[in-house]
């Protein structure tokens, strides 16, 4: 004992005392596997996690927009663009019992901020609550099945880009597989619209591997993928002036594109939580689009917090 503090010094040893004893007060409260899985960071509205918890979830994402774009369809001339998309919003789960759980995905406020072409617009998102219920609960096999489904009404602001179609219904199944400390989670899902004109529907799916190396560093990779099936019907109420778009904007924008239909976007990235107490933890997240054209999806940072209670 000596040695270590005359190495350390008293603010070393203070300190060192501060990290075990933080340690020791986890371990102690961890008592399933669950406690040392960690919520998705990345597609934060459409990447639902399985697991049934009452948490309030700040949210902050920070959308790159390529350089340029081809917005007009595969006849048109890709034109500048840059800039980003900015996302301010608060995500809430209440568990109603230890299955069965209220779910809001999204809301919040949107800053659209390119550098060319078009304009700066500011304004809320559509609202997207739903349920969704723990079919599979295993302890002993580290295994958890939940499906579920969210409603988006579509009250936001038409500045950017909400606020348009009949609204859109999201039937997903996500699941989590444990080994130890180390955790497999995927979402596959499919977004209807209710109006098949004005916004287009969906095919989504998502995966994170993730390992419990301490409280303070949980690192992970994760992937996303966006495959649109259906083409909206260009009319002068359209997004963008029924410009023929031939992509969308995946989980957060359904711009109603009238020729997307069949293409795919693919993101991966990685990042890492800290988990300051058993209720509370902190994650970051890097994504980048990886199939050529990006569409809008040249790459994110995601931030967030997640305060269970």
């Amino acid at each position: 004992m000596k040695s270590t503090i005359g190495r350390t010094g008293p603010a070393g040893t203070a300190a060192l005392v501060l990290a075990a004893t933080a340690n020791i007060a986890f371990s102690a409260d961890t008592t399933s596997w669950l406690d040392y899985t960690i919520s998705p960071v990345s597609n934060p509205i459409l990447f639902e996690d399985p697991k049934i918890t009452s948490e309030i979830h700040p949210v902050y994402m920070y959308h790159i927009l390529p350089d340029a774009f081809n917005y007009a369809g595969d006849h048109g001339v890709p034109v500048k663009l840059g800039g980003q998309v900015q996302v301010t919003a608060v995500q809430l789960r209440y568990a109603i019992n230890d299955r069965l759980a209220i779910i809001a995905t999204k809301d919040g406020y949107i800053e659209f901020q390119p550098d060319h072409t078009l304009a700066h617009h500011y304004g809320f998102a559509d609202v997207a609550a739903g349920l969704k219920y723990a079919v599979v609960d295993d302890q002993d096999e580290q295994l958890i099945v939940t499906p579920g489904f969210t409603i988006t009404l579509p009250i936001g602001s038409t500045d950017v880009y909400q606020g348009h179609g009949a609204g859109m219904e999201n039937i997903f199944v996500s699941a989590e597989k444990g080994f130890d400390k180390f955790h497999i989670v995927g979402n596959v899902g499919v977004n209807i619209p209710n109006d098949f004109d004005k916004q287009t529907a969906e095919l989504h799916y998502s995966l994170q591997l993730d390992y419990y190396t301490c409280q303070w560093f949980i690192p992970f990779f994760a992937a996303n993928g966006y495959t649109i099936l259906s083409d909206g019907r260009s009319t002068a109420d359209q997004s963008l002036n029924a410009v023929p778009l031939n992509t969308e904007g995946y989980d957060l924008i359904d711009f109603g594109s009238a020729s997307a239909a069949g293409t795919t976007q693919f993101t991966v990235g990685g990042g890492f939580r800290t988990r300051f107490t058993k209720n509370v933890d902190a994650g970051i997240a890097y994504e980048a689009g990886v199939i050529d054209p990006v569409g809008i999806f040249d790459s994110r940072i995601t931030a967030d917090v997640v305060w269970r209670f």
